[in-house]
């Protein structure tokens, strides 16, 4: 049995890919069909070693390659705020990165894909508009908890009073309903809001703060639209 030779180069050499020109390390080293051939920057593609070459002999011209890191702050499934649109809450639901290069200037622009949670309305966003309020894994926590926030955003049928002689009675059965949906709603932010202050006491994170605040500011708007209905009912 003919011996196998070793092969020409071996894991961690960096070399050149001659016919693009490229520099890259040796990340896995196969034999296949008689011959070695190279897995290059654990890329999908096999080289042979008649196509590479160590960048200590290469003689020609290497391309040079700009490596960028990017750290994107939002993932998606993030539950994010966006300056301009209220208390609106949206879903990261995707991101990219448009990368600008001129003679004299160069940059990388991180632009968020969202999808708002209340009607589902499409929306691109960069990051410096945006707001974190829960992560991936709490979000739909968050919004369960939530439960009826955005129910005070949708107009209300008129009421259809089939029974002329008792319109007061009908009236009063609405107002009572909508007293109890609006007492649920207030007690589950109450819920949430003492949820979110033991993990700030707990963990000091300014995020689980301002999400208090966000809370906070919905049940002042939820009493003062109280206060105004009941003002109209006596008036």
């Amino acid at each position: 049995m003919e011996k196998r030779k070793k092969p020409k180069f071996k894991i961690g050499d960096t070399v050149v890919i001659t016919m693009y020109g490229t520099v890259g390390k040796v990340t896995n080293v196969k034999w296949l069909d008689g011959m070695y051939v190279y897995e290059i920057n654990k890329s999908e593609g096999l080289y042979m070693e008649s196509s590479i070459q160590l960048l200590s002999e290469f003689d020609g011209h290497v391309m040079e390659k700009e490596h960028i890191d990017i750290e994107y702050r939002y993932l998606i499934g993030d539950l994010v705020q966006v300056k301009g649109y209220g208390a609106d809450l949206f879903k990261v639901v995707g991101f990219r990165t448009e990368i600008w290069r001129y003679k004299e200037d160069a940059w990388e622009d991180v632009i968020y894909e969202l999808s708002r949670v209340s009607d589902g309305e499409w929306l691109e966003a960069g990051e410096e508009e945006l707001l974190l309020i829960a992560d991936a894994e709490s979000a739909d926590t968050f919004i369960q908890k939530l439960g009826l926030l955005y129910l005070m955003n949708q107009k209300k049928k008129p009421l259809e009073l089939q029974e002329p002689a008792a319109p007061f009675r009908m009236a009063e059965k609405e107002v009572l309903n909508e007293k109890k949906e609006r007492k649920e709603l207030i007690d589950g932010l109450l819920d949430l809001y003492n949820d979110y202050a033991l993990l700030y006491e707990m963990f000091k994170d300014e995020e689980y703060g301002h999400i208090m605040k966000v809370i906070i500011l919905k049940l002042r708007a939820l009493v003062n639209n109280d206060e105004k209905r009941d003002g109209k009912r006596h008036v």
